[in-house]
């Protein structure tokens, strides 16, 4: 039986970022991707100049109630990265509330970008959006430890500190939280950065259970743009596959991002040359390049049950 992704996220026409990201990765295993551009532009904003159109909440709705009439709006998943509106952000809220009513097991995977790094890079007014609206409509969210910080008020120092996080953000809504990335040390050193995940079950005699995981990552010294989104794509994939494993759905998806990223500033430094850091054009994801990799990855990012 297909699966069906509505896809609400930015689109370039040159690069990997958003809509991109997600969907042929998304396509290349199985599902059927309808996309909604929030935002158009010519490339991604790392470059030094790019042009575009951004979609307004108007224009969302118009949209989706074209989908609506032709009644065509029967979706698994619905999958959201980046916006900069609250009103576009309140709209997605509406349109993944309704369509949840129409399909109650629909699942929601939501990348809530917020910021990194201790500073935020979208509107201060996005932040209660997020908690009261967005948060506690979706089942997957993937936050960044600063992202997880802010959405809970609670910060991360330990281990146990992110695993108290992660029940927080359970008890706001979604089974499954991934923190894609930490300033916790990792056991193998400084070049890996650690990432955690919890999910939440309920057992066939209504008692809940939870599996929590701990992931050490490869560090790699250079910005890539549109990962976020291919992570959040491949962890709707993966945990379709493995719905009660998280330990597997994490060590697939990031075993897909580290080959892809691998892939990628391999050919970067190539195409800089010795002694050059890379530009923003030679890091776009090498994401057709790295098909097999995608549909079927080797594991070489495993994890360790926690709880």
């Amino acid at each position: 039986m297909e699966c069906r992704v509505l896809s609400i996220q930015s689109h370039v026409v040159r690069g990997y970022v958003g809509n991109k990201s997600a969907s042929f990765p998304l396509q290349l295993l199985g599902f059927e991707v309808d996309s909604i551009n929030s935002v158009q532009f010519s490339n991604h904003t790392g470059y030094s100049h790019w042009k575009g159109q951004v979609l307004t909440a108007d224009e969302l709705h118009v949209l989706y109630e074209g989908i609506k009439l032709n009644n065509v709006h029967h979706y698994d998943y619905v999958l959201t990265g980046y916006t900069r509106d609250t009103s576009f952000l309140e709209m997605v809220v509406d349109i993944v509330q309704e369509l949840k009513r129409a399909n109650p097991n629909l699942v929601y995977v939501c990348d809530p970008v917020l910021g990194d790094h201790g500073s935020m890079y979208v509107p201060q007014n996005l932040y209660p959006v997020y908690k009261n609206k967005v948060v506690p409509v979706a089942d997957i969210i993937t936050p960044n430890q600063f992202e997880a910080e802010l959405l809970t008020g609670k910060n991360i120092s330990t281990e146990k500190d992110a695993v108290e996080v992660m029940d927080l953000l359970h008890a706001m809504g979604p089974d499954t939280v991934v923190i894609t990335s930490s300033d916790l040390p990792s056991r193998l050193g400084d070049r890996f950065l650690v990432s955690l995940g919890s999910q939440r079950h309920v057992r066939p005699d209504g008692s809940r259970t939870t599996q929590r995981v701990r992931l050490e990552v490869p560090k790699v010294d250079a910005v890539f743009v549109g990962t976020g989104d291919l992570f959040a794509a491949m962890l709707l994939a993966w945990t379709h596959h493995y719905p009660t494993d998280l330990k597997t759905a994490c060590e697939k998806t990031f075993s897909v991002m580290h080959h892809v990223i691998q892939r990628t500033i391999s050919y970067a430094h190539e195409l800089a040359g010795p002694g050059r850091r890379p530009s923003p054009p030679q890091l776009e994801l090498r994401m057709v390049q790295s098909k097999a990799d995608i549909e079927d990855p080797a594991i070489v990012t495993e994890a360790t049950v926690i709880s």
